[in-house]
């Protein structure tokens, strides 16, 4: 059901080996140092991950979302960050694509699949979470333009995007609220200000910020999709496809701390044998790998309905759910198993446990 093509089974791997030798010798190191990993960047647009969301004729590396998510898990694998670098900026290529006018798209989408230009998405506002209809941040019309004046929260990669897809109320008074909602497309122009980065547990080296937004003023040009009124429609379908690479981010963290548990438990002797043996080290390592085979199988049913054309944010939001809660746990398990150097810096199952979403 999840099959890929010889293609995209390739692309796999090349990630897959990119991870192995790029990625990992130097997570621990750069994620300590809350290390913006500029040169891991850089070789990820050579490879393609940012273009792999952006379809034809726009983009190269286009892949169905069930790739897509596979990639991500792979990048998580080596650290969730990288995974977390490409987030935003692939709902934002995906709004482009579903939804932009064939001016957005022509501007804007050649340049993102190379990396040549990076985005972000700004929902989150300091006053709320996921009751997005509450927002507070407003555009007014105001000639051929429109002024924005508000704030959001939490926008990862905002220091270093280009454009953000800026969700914000066009009409305060729509009934009902979402009819009001619009996403405008807007640079780094006067007005728009990365007021802070935000310190974190974990998710480090790849900035999340506070934006403020003063009078700043973009043309009725920046409007996604030419329409006012759709925004929250829009930004809905888009983040189906961000709830699965969330899932893909979480698929890699739990991963990466079932095979670390595992190589361990064979390594690790008390009693005169390894700690596999021992019968509650193994039902750990049951419960981890039935977890992360079904949050996987969640998620790649996500990914096939996006691609089917068919409706998929229940079926996305239960594969974020799930796999997200199943990286908690297994995360907490490999520490267990890796008893006092789970708690060690040494090792990397506690950055794990402090990236598990």
């Amino acid at each position: 059901m999840f099959d890929l093509s010889e293609q995209e089974s390739e692309i796999v791997s090349l990630v897959h080996d990119f991870v192995e030798r790029e990625v990992r010798p130097v997570a621990r190191e750069l994620e300590h140092a809350n290390t913006y990993p500029e040169a891991l960047i850089e070789q990820m647009k050579e490879i393609g991950i940012f273009g792999l969301i952006v379809p034809q004729p726009y983009g190269e590396s286009f892949v169905s979302t069930p790739c897509f998510a596979l990639v991500t898990e792979e990048i998580s694998r080596g650290w969730m960050s990288l995974s977390g670098a490409f987030g935003g900026h692939a709902v934002v290529c995906r709004l482009l694509a579903l939804f932009g006018t064939e001016e957005q798209k022509s501007y804007y989408l050649p340049k993102l699949a190379t990396g040549e230009i990076r985005a972000a998405m700004a929902l989150t506002e300091p006053g709320g979470g996921s009751d997005l209809q509450a927002m507070r941040t407003v555009a007014r019309k105001n000639g051929s333009d429109y002024v924005i004046n508000g704030s959001k929260m939490w926008i990862s990669n905002a220091r270093r995007a280009d454009v953000v897809a800026v969700l914000c109320k066009t009409d305060p008074e729509a009934e009902p609220r979402y009819r009001g909602i619009d996403i405008l497309l807007v640079e780094k122009v006067p007005g728009f200000e990365v007021s802070r980065d935000l310190p974190k547990l974990g998710y480090k080296g790849i900035e999340s910020c506070e934006l403020a937004f003063t009078d700043c003023r973009v043309p009725q040009t920046a409007l996604l999709g030419g329409e006012e009124g759709t925004g929250f429609i829009q930004m809905m379908r888009a983040l189906e496809t961000g709830r699965v690479q969330v899932a893909g981010r979480a698929l890699g963290i739990a991963r990466a701390a079932y095979e670390d548990a595992l190589r361990y438990s064979t390594e690790r002797e008390t009693f005169g044998v390894p700690i596999w043996q021992h019968q509650s080290i193994t039902n750990y390592l049951a419960d981890m790998v039935t977890k992360l085979t079904a949050a996987r199988f969640l998620t790649l049913d996500a990914a096939r309905r996006i691609d089917a054309g068919e409706r998929s944010d229940l079926e996305s939001g239960m594969a974020k759910l799930f796999a997200t809660e199943a990286a908690a746990e297994i995360t907490l398990k490999a520490i267990r198993i890796h008893g006092g150097y789970g708690y060690s810096t040494e090792f990397d199952v506690e950055r794990y446990f402090r990236d598990a979403p």
